[in-house]
């Protein structure tokens, strides 16, 4: 894709006082990096992005009227959910897939991915939150939306859904309350995946700033059609807003971190 944005933001109610991020919406490689030495296919899989995320963003931004921003980019081009000195940044090998574009990589490459892509998918998130901040008077609640694979390495993963999380146990409580109240759902309390990760997403925009927040994934094979989205947006969207109405969500609270 020629001259291809980092990020897509979907405008909203700014004081809606809730901002939801897809880290890893999107499987878009800019035209100049053609398919990163790749086979297309592998485009299609959950190393490239998160399969179900873009089409559960737009549902909740719009039942919720809040507003999102979403990187466009593929994690194999650069992964905006890592920091800047995170050797993962920018991977070699993805579950099984080496990547040719990416190795050996030089530091020119590598800043010009992090200016082109990288960065400016992060100030794209400070803007969204400047914003909610300029509309309310208050910092918004945000909400990282991320999906996993039901298998790794051929375990089944027994969740339905996951919280990740650090120090900040706002939204988490409420949040994994909420979703285990659902019949016959399995929520994972910081499963699959640890959410301490020093310079990831939430921890650079939230948690360092004392931003109530949250990071939700849902297993992909549940939302990898619209009825599935429908479905995960319908049960997700009003426990994101009861969140949204506590007024302790929208107070700068710092906590300890375990990044």
């Amino acid at each position: 894709m020629a001259n291809m944005c980092a990020f897509e933001v979907l405008e909203g109610k700014y004081d809606s006082g809730l901002v939801l991020l897809a880290d890893h919406a999107m499987a878009l490689v800019p035209a100049e990096y053609g398919d990163l030495g790749l086979d297309r296919s592998v485009f299609e899989r959950h190393i490239a992005y998160d399969i179900g995320i873009e089409a559960l963003t737009r549902a909740l931004a719009a039942e919720l009227s809040c507003p999102a921003v979403m990187a466009t980019f593929s994690r194999l081009l650069i992964d905006p959910n890592r920091g800047e000195d995170d050797p993962t940044l920018i991977m070699k090998l993805s579950d099984g897939a080496i990547i040719p574009a990416n190795h050996p990589l030089s530091p020119d490459e590598r800043e010009r991915r992090l200016e082109r892509y990288h960065r400016p998918y992060h100030h794209a998130i400070d803007a969204l939150i400047e914003k909610s901040v300029e509309a309310t008077g208050r910092r918004p609640l945000v909400i990282s939306l991320h999906s996993f694979t039901p298998f790794w390495k051929g375990v089944a993963r027994p969740w339905h859904t996951g919280v990740l999380w650090d120090g900040d146990p706002r939204a988490v409580r409420p949040l994994i309350d909420a979703l285990a109240a659902i019949e016959g759902v399995i929520v994972g309390d910081n499963e699959p995946y640890d959410g301490a990760l020093k310079g990831d997403t939430m921890n650079r925009h939230c948690m360092e700033k004392g931003i109530a927040h949250a990071l939700l994934e849902v297993r992909q094979d549940l939302i990898a059609d619209a009825g599935g989205v429908a479905l995960w947006a319908g049960r997700i969207a009003p426990i994101l807003a009861a969140l949204n109405a506590d007024d302790d969500m929208h107070v700068l609270r710092r906590f300890p971190s375990r990044a």
